[in-house]
């Protein structure tokens, strides 16, 4: 009797034992990679939409192949969710079909098949609201200024419609603040509240007031300061759709021929203990946003004594569709609570816009 109970133990852990292991094992390998909840698509008369949700900011490069023709985007650092439907049919002359799969081990896959024009597709991020971070894929409507976000890898054969633009290193006269023309655009806004605090602090509150006081220290100091909106609106007439609010901020600071370009915004996680400092500048910019970006996380270091979450390169639509050094800052996290009651009072407020400041101040040189 003994002996049968041993042997029924001993086979029981040989069953059980392999699948805990392995399962810890998964839990452990994705703990630090993005996870792709959803792919929702939206089809309308002039285009279809592709929103891609995932839990945390994720980077990504774009494909064309043809016979037929398909745009690849691979989503690196990422899983996919056993609830996401792996192959969609798409009811629009833009689109036909759409698959996504797990391409490998740390790389989720999207393919579109869709015959438009390379000027008549666009990829890009966008970050805020219910989903924190979102990979957008835009077929028809004259989607872009420049075919596609990312890296590009074509056949040999295939050459791009428009020429990638490659914006020249900025020459300032003089150092210092006094006559530079500086865009700031508070993050999200009218009926876009952005992220939203475990207490319900919204991410477009916080902006605006940073962006207000930052404003009052730049113009004391000679600047020309442009915003977006200064009062909690949208910037794009509405109805707009989200590439179309991003491009009205643009085009504020393209219309200006600004000197820089600044979007600020609160970083938000499904897990409230998140937390720390992020900026970001376009890959394919130049160097002086890389260096802006630096000056300016640094600045934010100082003054909030957040986490040093790094000076990162992005496809974020404002940093690449404005041709001057542009930056989106992600100042701290509105869902850490710690962090999002230090945001929402008066002195974080104040110590946000001066280390901002203080970072743009070392940028031009004072």
């Amino acid at each position: 009797m003994h002996r049968l109970l041993l042997f029924t133990v001993l086979l029981l852990g040989c069953v059980i034992c392999p699948s805990l292991v392995q399962a810890a094992s998964f839990q452990e390998r994705v703990s630090n990679m993005a996870e792709i909840k959803a792919v929702r698509i939206n089809s309308g008369a002039d285009k279809v939409r592709i929103v891609v949700d995932a839990t945390r900011e994720v980077d990504y490069d774009t494909v064309v192949l043809s016979n037929p023709q398909r745009i690849v985007v691979n989503i690196n650092g990422a899983w996919l969710s056993p609830a996401v439907e792996r192959n969609m049919a798409v009811d629009s002359s833009f689109a036909n079909k759409v698959r996504i799969s797990q391409f490998d081990k740390d790389t989720v896959r999207i393919v579109v098949e869709s015959n438009v024009s390379k000027t008549d597709y666009d990829v890009f991020s966008l970050t805020g609201g219910a989903s924190p971070y979102r990979v957008v894929l835009d077929f028809g409507g004259n989607a872009v200024t420049r075919p596609t976000t990312g890296p590009v890898v074509e056949k040999p054969a295939v050459k791009p419609d428009v020429p990638e633009v490659v914006l020249p290193e900025p020459v300032y006269d003089k150092p210092g603040l006094a006559g530079k023309t500086i865009v700031l655009d508070p993050g999200h806004g009218g009926s876009d509240s952005g992220a939203i605090g475990p207490t319900g602090v919204t991410e477009k509150s916080i902006t605006l007031r940073v962006v207000s006081q930052l404003r009052q220290l730049l113009e004391q100091s000679g600047a020309k300061v442009l915003l977006t909106h200064s009062t909690d609106v949208d910037v794009a007439p509405q109805p707009a759709t989200d590439a179309g609010e991003l491009q009205a901020r643009c085009d504020v600071a393209n219309q200006a021929k600004a000197d820089i370009f600044l979007s600020l915004h609160m970083d938000s996680f499904t897990n409230g203990s998140a937390r720390g400092t992020t900026v970001y500048y376009y890959g394919k910019g130049t160097k002086a946003a890389q260096r802006l970006a630096e000056n300016v996380r640094q600045g934010l270091l100082d003054q909030l004594g957040t986490d040093d979450r790094g000076t990162k390169s992005s496809n974020f639509y404002v940093v690449k569709h404005t041709a001057m050094p542009s930056i989106l800052a992600e100042m701290a996290f509105v869902s850490n609570p710690a962090e999002e009651k230090m945001m929402n009072s008066a002195k974080g407020i104040e110590k946000a816009a001066r280390g901002i400041f203080d970072g743009i101040s070392r940028y031009f040189g004072d």
